[in-house]
């Protein structure tokens, strides 16, 4: 098992920087994602603002062959879903738009969700009580808690308000690699699992479903859907371990006055 790489206090900043850069990313698409757009179109945003407002890398643009800057995962797509021009947002519609960005060596990932024009009760419901769900798993973090402790305060709150957690995919380490350890997984027992420490980096990022827990992944190699076609939802934010608890990195600017 590849170790857990602990980052000095140099290394942390240099992650809170990435972070905020990538927050901004969202703070600039929030005036932007509307009905009527292509989820290519949010790609095309995404990047231009990154390499050339920015002066950063799009980290997940040649990561494992893929060609885009962003998955945007609408509806009933669980994550991972491709960009498309064919693809047009519409009125009632969800979608996740997850980017990671890499800046002085350093990468951040985070994601968002978006709700496009009016969406239904039941809709927006999965949407925030998603949200919801990852706080609880950001709030159980501290030294000395395991990452028992953060899945099972996701699961708990998710399957407390009739939802089911999606087990194949997880949040994980995160810094100079997207993809470090330790895997984090959004389900869990307490006092079970890797004990955390001052230093660690990685995300939590739960995907939440409307119906079963249950996905499949479409012919494009990529898209993951849920097999009963019912709604899924996901946030996502990188955390740092530190002595007090944690640090969110990627918190964005609307989090900072909620």
């Amino acid at each position: 098992m590849a170790k857990v790489v602990l980052k000095s206090a140099g290394e942390l900043s240099l992650m809170r920087e990435s972070g905020r850069l990538l927050a901004a990313v969202f703070g600039y698409l929030d005036g932007q994602i509307e009905a009527g757009m292509s989820t290519m179109d949010i790609n095309n945003l995404a990047e231009h603002y990154i390499v050339q407002q920015l002066k950063c890398r799009p980290a997940s643009k040649g990561q494992y062959g893929y060609q885009y800057v962003l998955n945007t995962s609408v509806n009933n797509v669980v994550c991972h879903g491709v960009p498309s021009r064919v693809q047009k947002l519409k009125p009632g519609d969800i979608v996740n738009v997850d980017i990671t960005l890499e800046h002085r060596g350093f990468i951040a990932d985070s994601s968002k969700m978006y709700l496009i024009g009016v969406v239904s009760p039941l809709a927006r419901r999965l949407v925030l009580t998603t949200y919801e769900a990852m706080w609880e798993g950001i709030r159980a973090v501290r030294p000395g808690a395991t990452l028992g402790d953060v899945g099972h305060a996701v699961q708990r709150y998710a399957e407390m308000h009739g939802y089911s957690v999606v087990r194949e995919y997880c949040g994980h380490g995160i810094g100079r690699e997207m993809h470090e350890e330790p895997q984090v997984l959004h389900y869990g027992q307490r006092g079970k699992g890797l004990l955390l420490q001052e230093g660690m980096t990685f995300t939590i990022e739960p995907m939440i479903n409307q119906g079963k827990a249950k996905v499949k992944t479409k012919k494009d190699g990529w898209t993951v859907v849920t097999s009963d076609k019912r709604l899924s939802a996901q946030w996502e934010h990188t955390i740092a371990v530190t002595a007090g608890g944690y640090e969110v990195l990627t918190l964005r600017d609307e989090e900072r006055t909620a």
